[in-house]
């Protein structure tokens, strides 16, 4: 069982939550987070790079030149890809750079995440994100606090902290429906909500 400091909406220490899940150093997994990024990475990717084969570029079907007595190399048109102008040969074509993530895995790496920031202290947990939707006040209570940058998890997606954290230099918001890994790898900080956390740890089992 772990037991985790909460606090309230002025940063000051109001209980504790504590889970069967195991945020210990053990619980990390450097290997399957690496995975989970490259995927979430390669996901983002459009994969719609595209180059004309021999068969697609313009270009009439006449010999480019007679067969013998130039002295030059063969050739039968002039969209070979060994002619100026000519096609590509192997180039890329529209394609899926996804890449499949087991449930298991996916939620070793949140685990891993979680261990990790907790154990390093870099995992705030709040009873609420309490903010009025202004950039300015949310960069001044959280610089204040020395936690930026911050990824900002929220249970719900219109919660008024993600919408001030659109603008924030140094940070994100995020609900906990979309949570990203990659996102909290990439930030110092976690703050996350009490019930996004519970709601979290619930994926895990």
């Amino acid at each position: 069982m772990t037991d985790i400091t909460v606090l309230n909406g002025k940063f000051e220490t109001s209980g504790k939550l504590s889970t069967n899940v195991s945020l210990t150093s053990e619980d990390i997994n450097v290997p399957v987070v690496h995975q989970v990024v490259k995927a979430t990475l390669a996901g983002r990717r459009q994969g719609n790079a595209c180059t004309k084969t021999k068969g697609e570029v313009s270009g009439g079907g006449a010999k480019p030149f007679k067969q013998k007595g130039t002295g030059r190399a063969r050739q039968g048109s002039i969209r070979s890809s060994l002619m100026v102008g000519g096609g590509t040969a192997f180039g890329p074509k529209p394609r899926s750079y996804d890449q499949k993530l087991n449930k298991k895995v996916a939620a070793k790496a949140i685990q891993s995440v979680l261990a990790d920031k907790l154990q390093a202290g870099k995992l705030t947990v709040v009873d609420s994100l309490e903010s009025n939707g202004k950039t300015k006040e949310l960069f001044a209570t959280l610089s204040g606090k020395g936690l930026l940058p911050a990824l900002l998890v929220a249970e719900k997606k219109d919660s008024l902290a993600i919408r001030a954290a659109k603008n924030l230099q140094y940070g994100k918001g995020l609900a906990v429906e979309g949570f990203s890994v990659y996102e909290a790898v990439k930030y110092e900080n976690l703050v996350i909500e009490k019930a996004a956390l519970e709601a979290l740890l619930g994926r895990l089992g």
